[in-house]
């Protein structure tokens, strides 16, 4: 992706950064894919994103998340579903991407089993089908069971739905099959059948799908089994995990066994002793992809021999013995119609090309992203261009090259704008405390931005901000869906918004009573009065999250001073305004930049004004001179049991304490509860101090 940095150039905070960010959006991606059937990243992008995370764990191996990629398999079921646990884990595949990447696949099998240049290693190659994986239990030849992926682990049931699916025998057909065994495969859609499907869903008026994968498996993840009964989904079987006896000596005898008890298994799988073999079975099944009828996205190599597949084992995520050779990505040409602009439920602007339809592997294509301006400017694209864009899944492609760049008549450079499209406030690119520049441009609105409200009055009242009680996502979504909260302040005014707005009274809507109505209205009283640090981070300025909120609160005290320093940030003078918050240790310029691009905008400042007329922002709380902890860094761990860790950290920083989330040779002490486990040891061998809560209490209590 344009403007990262590249591997071999990141130092280790920046690692860790970037391992961080790497972790949540492959978890997003994940969620999106395995859970809500509804992808938002290429094949190509998801692939980058993972190869990108693995580069940075081989490079610093110490600094490996517990919650690494590297470690997971698709992500945990979903809560309508019951829940199964395999008997062998489903695993995912490593990927190939070229002629070398098979080659080494041959080489590392050969070292590891110490075969010699002259042994023949059988190898066997099928079409990976892009569908939903799916494991059917059968014991003395009866289904009995049937799961998803899920996390690997653990399934979703979907045993009645697997039931209707014609390709999915309820009884074992033949002789000797096991007396247990879970045979594996892939549920999937024909493109026939996508289309006739989404013609009937469109003549309903319902929802059509993307593409053949999310329809089978939205299809097969039905609660109402007769929906899936009317889905015509097939069902591909190449593998097996828990048997209770073996019942073949080669991966190419068992698909045959599992064909003749009544699977349908795929007629391009193969058996080859040579790479070049391999290689022309990946070629002759990619150049006759087209014609398959249903949508692959590479080709699955197993070792043959199923005792060296057993010798092999299994890594992290992936079985040693397999690998999948991804197809490249699908391209077209087309001309670029216009470049829109969305704004993110973050205030992120992000450009994406308008083209003139047409149709890459089979589905027509309209829009392809253009990440960011930098992007742009990289590509040189500009309106009336003939674009080559590439589409290496099923979601939006990407935009990869001009084809005409000397043409005559092209048009200037395009040029971000400098105005959110949506609330007209002032679109930045902020500046990080080295001065660079951020990759995307921002809206400054917050929560005036019409495209950014919605979330913005989410954080405003979350657990670490005003934390009303019963007031929630579920309910903020409830209250500006029906134009009653449309800005915090309005929070504040509910129930006479309620009413002016003809709504029958609160106590009358669905999931709400008498008690329920007055509880709420009663919370939202008591909130009136806030702490500063509280109220600061609810305001959801970029960089002055939980963190900075608390050390402006410590350091101004009173909310009026901070205010009046903030509002001066867009006088005539800048430098002298900018002093009481660069003086600060811990405040960068990107927090100052972040406050003063949020007082520039008008808007921002009404809406101050009304809240601030709504509630009373109390005093924060200097922090003690004589505090035992002051100025010295504190980390939290294990369970506290006197307090919750929100609490223990609001003490701490009271108290002068900086508090810190990991421990390092500038960690002062330790707070260990039950349950304590790497930080703990890690201060062991680092030789911090360690403090139970009790010793930490007496400590601060002192």
């Amino acid at each position: 992706m344009s403007g990262e940095i590249s591997v071999d150039d990141l130092d280790e905070a920046a690692a860790r950064r970037e391992l961080a960010r790497l972790a949540t959006e492959i978890k997003l991606a994940d969620a999106a894919y395995y859970v809500d059937d509804d992808p938002h990243l290429s094949d190509a992008a998801y692939d980058a994103l993972r190869q990108r995370n693995l580069a940075i764990e081989a490079r610093f191996p110490h600094l490996k998340r517990k919650d690494s990629p590297t470690d997971q398999v698709g992500v945990r079921p979903a809560s309508g579903f019951g829940k199964i646990e395999h008997g062998v884990a489903m695993l995912s595949l490593d990927n190939a991407f070229n002629d070398e990447d098979v080659a080494d696949f041959a080489g590392r099998i050969r070292r590891f089993l110490g075969l010699s240049e002259g042994e023949t290693l059988a190898l066997t190659a099928e079409p990976k089908i892009d569908g939903l994986s799916l494991s059917l239990t059968y014991e003395n030849g009866q289904l009995v069971r049937a799961a998803t992926r899920g996390d690997g682990r653990v399934g979703e049931d979907v045993t009645a739905n697997a039931r209707t699916l014609e390709d999915i025998p309820g009884s074992l057909q033949g002789a000797n099959w096991p007396q247990r065994i879970e045979v594996r495969g892939e549920v999937y859609m024909s493109h026939a059948d996508f289309e006739a499907l989404n013609t009937r869903e469109a003549e309903k008026g319902s929802k059509t799908f993307a593409n053949p994968r999310n329809a089978a498996a939205g299809s097969l993840r039905q609660l109402d089994t007769t929906i899936t009964r009317s889905r015509p989904l097939h069902f591909y079987a190449y593998a097996w995990g828990e048997v209770s006896e073996p019942f073949a000596q080669t991966q190419t005898e068992a698909v045959d066994k599992l064909a003749s008890w009544g699977f349908q298994t795929n007629a391009l799988f193969s058996s080859h002793e040579t790479i070049d073999g391999l290689l022309d079975a990946y070629r002759a099944i990619a150049e006759g992809r087209a014609g398959l009828g249903y949508d692959i996205d590479g080709v699955v190599y197993k070792v043959d021999r199923l005792d060296w597949q057993t010798r092999l084992g299994q890594v992290s995520r992936f079985p040693r013995w397999a690998i999948a050779h991804k197809f490249p990505a699908e391209k077209a040409v087309t001309r670029l119609e216009a470049i829109d602009i969305q704004v993110g439920r973050t205030g992120s602007l992000t450009p994406v090309a308008r083209l003139t339809p047409v149709t890459v592997g089979g589905v027509v294509v309209s829009n392809a992203t253009l990440h960011n301006e930098d992007e742009i400017a990289r590509l040189d694209v500009r309106v009336g261009d003939h674009v080559e864009i590439q589409r290496a899944g099923d979601v939006i492609p990407q935009v990869l090259r001009v084809t005409d760049p000397d043409r005559q008549d092209r048009s200037p450079p395009y040029e971000m704008p400098h105005i959110c499209p949506v609330c007209q406030s002032a679109a930045v690119r902020e500046l990080d405390d080295k001065g660079e520049p951020d990759v995307r441009r921002r809206c400054t609105g917050g929560l005036t931005c019409g495209a950014q409200v919605v979330e913005r009055l989410k954080h405003f009242v979350s657990r670490k901000a005003l934390d009303i009680d019963g007031l929630g996502a579920k309910q903020i979504e409830l209250f500006h869906d029906r134009g009653i909260v449309t800005a915090p302040q309005h929070i504040f005014q509910l129930e006479a918004r309620i009413e002016a707005a003809g709504h029958s009274p609160l106590a009358e809507w669905d999931g709400f009573g008498d008690a329920s109505a007055r509880k709420l209205f009663d919370a939202i009283e008591a909130h009136r009065s806030v702490a500063f640090a509280r109220f600061l981070n609810g305001l959801g300025i970029r960089h002055v999250g939980q963190t900075t909120s608390g050390l402006f609160a410590r350091s101004f005290v009173r909310w009026d001073d901070f205010w009046a320093a903030v509002q001066a940030l867009s006088g005539a003078s800048p430098e002298t305004a900018e002093q009481p918050f660069v003086s600060l240790d811990g405040v960068g310029m990107a927090a100052v930049s972040s406050l003063r691009a949020f007082v520039q905008e008008a808007h921002n400042l009404e809406m101050m004004q009304d809240l601030l007329s709504e509630v009373t922002v109390l005093d924060g709380e200097a922090p003690a001179s004589e505090s035992p902890v002051s100025g010295k860094t504190v980390v939290f761990t294990g369970t506290l049991e006197a307090m919750t860790r929100d609490e223990a950290k609001a003490r701490a920083t009271s108290l002068g304490a900086k508090v810190s989330g990991s421990v390092s040779a500038k960690t002062d002490i330790l707070v260990a509860g039950p349950g304590a486990g790497s930080k703990l040891k890690k201060a062991e061998t680092l030789g911090i101090a360690v403090m139970t809560e009790a010793e930490w209490i007496a400590l601060i209590s002192n």
